[in-house]
């Protein structure tokens, strides 16, 4: 990238984080919001706090060390206000040729290796793909073909943690947040979102979410259309067979040759994709104590299901609340857009850190998360202006020079090389601490003269 696109980057991003000031309280909170935005966006290797204070203040490290540690831990701003202003900034760049059309509900994990980090709990980590120590928060997206944008995102506290009084306390954890659910969380953010003017979209979610049958029917209530994964053993009666209950995966393979088409959609880059794909129309099943009750009072839904070619088995269900007239293709097409929401993910930790956050309390990691969003949002209103070869953050802020001599805390010493002319750094003395070195001091005891040798005298 030429000088001329690196200047007009940075007055880009200027502008941005201005907008961004405005809702975020203090003017004093300014600055630190700039320039922990510009440490996320610009750093290289982990984003804590001290790497991103020695790259935005090298004449100053210790001070804008603590300067961004309160503002990013201590300090009273609203979450919702920036997330707000920076929807409000993005959207329009998203909507660019194609409006929204998905809402997408997921979570993602932090795994950690003590217990004092706010929510950590031994649960299923989607990072690792098992049972782990880690914490899980629910977020909320929107997308299109082209763009998407976390718009929410909330820790999950277990519920170890949310009767824990002690815990609480020490994490600063709110009076006012209580034990939920993941899909309980996930409906409060769709709530919120469509009070707060969020253009709607058909709301996707994986199995975990899914199956949820109350999170599905509270969608339904709030006007939505859904198209949730679902896990095999869900009870269904087919419409045209009500009295048969049976799961999923049954009915699937009862599925006569010609209900299963070859559909070709796009998923990830143009690159396009092609599987085998049949649907039904159904209604979900009641519980065997329930059985009485019948089908009859839950509404039409469509079955969506994935075999593809080489199989053994179907590999993926859906159930959607779309209209039966919508076309086979579009149904498969918005279903299968719900892969955005893990490259957003992968760019949010690899590229602005949003898993890198040190701290412990519940406001710290909130505020982490909010701007490592801000951050992903400008790349993303940015994208037009980055060459696809370039890498994404370091395109558009260039990079101050460090102190001479810093070295990250906790960094491994440089050791010297067998020959010194090979030596990259000069390797540190033995005493590094800030302090004048100690006088040489002897380490054995000097020999006594002869002549004051003591005498024994034997009788």
């Amino acid at each position: 990238m030429d000088f001329a696109a690196i200047i007009d980057g940075v007055e880009s991003f200027a502008a941005y984080v201005g907008e961004l000031a405005s809702v975020i309280g203090h003017v004093g909170r300014v600055a630190p919001l700039h320039d922990y935005c510009a440490g996320l966006l610009a750093s290289e290797g982990r984003r804590s706090v001290e790497p991103m204070a020695a790259l935005t203040a090298p004449a100053e490290v210790s001070v804008q060390h603590q300067r961004l540690l309160h503002f990013v831990g201590e300090a009273d701003w609203s979450d919702a206000r920036v997330l707000m202003k920076v929807r409000q900034l993005v959207v329009p760049v998203i909507e660019d040729g194609e409006p929204i059309k998905a809402w997408i509900i997921d979570d993602t994990s932090y795994p950690k290796q003590g217990n004092h980090s706010v929510g950590v709990h031994h649960q299923y980590c989607g990072q690792l793909g098992k049972q782990a120590n880690c914490q899980a928060a629910v977020t909320l997206s929107i997308a299109n073909h082209h763009a998407s944008l976390p718009i929410a995102h909330q820790l999950y506290l277990p519920k170890a943690w949310a009767t824990d009084a002690a815990r609480r306390r020490k994490a600063h954890v709110p009076k006012t947040v209580r034990f939920m659910t993941k899909p309980q969380i996930a409906l409060v953010q769709i709530t919120a979102a469509l009070k707060a003017g969020v253009a709607p979209g058909v709301v996707l979610m994986d199995a975990s979410y899914g199956t949820n049958a109350g999170l599905r029917f509270g969608i339904a209530v709030l006007g939505l259309t859904y198209a949730g994964a679902i896990v095999p053993t869900v009870k269904v009666c087919a419409v045209a067979e009500p009295q048969q209950r049976v799961s999923v995966k049954t009915l699937a393979l009862r599925l006569p040759k010609h209900a299963w088409r070859t559909i070709t959609w796009r998923e990830g880059s143009a690159e396009k994709l092609t599987s085998r794909f049949a649907r039904v129309r159904v209604r979900t099943a009641p519980s065997k104590g329930a059985r009485e009750l019948g089908a009859a009072g839950h509404p039409e839904e469509t079955l969506l299901i994935e075999w593809p070619p080489g199989e053994a088995a179907p590999t993926k269900y859906w159930l959607s609340n779309l209209p039966a007239k919508t076309k086979f293709r579009d149904l498969v097409d918005i279903t299968k857009m719900r892969w955005r929401i893990e490259r957003d993910y992968q760019e949010l930790k690899q590229e602005i850190g949003l898993d890198h956050y040190e701290g412990r309390g519940w406001r710290g990691f909130h505020h982490h998360a909010t701007l490592c969003i801000a951050a992903y949002g400008f790349l993303i209103s940015q994208r037009e202006k980055i060459p696809p070869s370039a890498p994404r953050a370091a395109a558009v802020l260039a990079k101050p020079a460090l102190p001479a001599g810093y070295r990250p805390r906790g960094a491994a010493d440089q050791a010297a090389a067998p020959r010194p002319q090979l030596n990259r750094h000069h390797a540190s003395s033995a005493d590094r601490r800030a302090r004048p070195r100690p006088t040489a001091m002897p380490l054995l005891r000097p020999q006594i003269p002869a002549n004051q040798a003591e005498t024994f005298v034997t009788q």
